[in-house]
């Protein structure tokens, strides 16, 4: 089971971290994220 979580949340990171470089430096402004932030952001958004 701990195998099947870790591909998920490899998996959710994944697609957050495309999310959000899919979007504009303005928009990631509006957000108050710089781009450095994604990984970082999108770690916090599967724990």
């Amino acid at each position: 089971m701990n195998i099947v979580r870790s591909y998920n949340n490899w998996r959710r990171f994944r697609e957050t971290c495309s999310e959000l470089n899919r979007l504009s430096q303005r928009e990631l402004a509006d957000l108050g994220i710089a781009r450095t932030d994604i990984p970082t952001v999108a770690r916090r958004s599967i724990g």
